[in-house]
């Protein structure tokens, strides 16, 4: 099954800009990292360890219910990825949930469309395998992130938490 995720590659058009929606390969994890540390949280979460990013990847790659996915521009520069995960469930009727995290755009990319893309995309990719519902968590400092997924129809139902085991 997970060579059938492999050979996913999907193009969207923003503003007259195409991009590819692809899942990630080993070599795109050292351009994954470089992206989720270009921010203000991620500059102070990430590693320069790219042996433990190497074996997440390995670990994610290896499981038919995730798909961390490459967003490339029309000349092949790496500038968005995030990861969908699908979970089943008893709760709900048995639901099967679309968790969607590490969403990260280059900045040269935000403000065109390009999430709202990403996110029709990843909701279709969802629906496609049985997820009724998409949810996501994002960080409480993370104001902008927030503008947009309420811009994207979602709503902060619940309060999340956290521990560092």
């Amino acid at each position: 099954m997970v060579g059938h995720y492999h050979s996913l590659m999907d193009q969207i058009t923003v503003g007259g800009e195409t991009f590819s929606i692809s899942r990630a390969v080993r070599d795109d994890v050292a351009s994954l990292v470089e992206l989720l540390s270009d921010d203000f949280l991620g500059s102070t979460r990430e590693t320069t360890d790219i042996d433990a990013y190497l074996t997440a990847f390995d670990d994610i790659d290896a499981d038919p219910n995730q798909f961390l996915a490459v967003i490339r521009d029309a000349h092949d520069k790496l500038c968005g990825t995030f990861q969908l995960t699908l979970i089943p469930g008893l709760s709900r009727g048995g639901t099967k949930r679309l968790q969607i995290e590490a969403v990260r755009l280059d900045s040269s990319t935000r403000g065109k469309g390009l999430g709202s893309a990403m996110f029709t995309w990843a909701h279709e990719w969802g629906r496609s395998r049985g997820a009724t519902f998409a949810q996501l968590t994002t960080d409480k400092k993370r104001n902008d992130a927030h503008r947009f997924y309420d811009s994207l129809g979602y709503a902060a139902t619940h309060q999340g938490y956290k521990l560092v085991l």
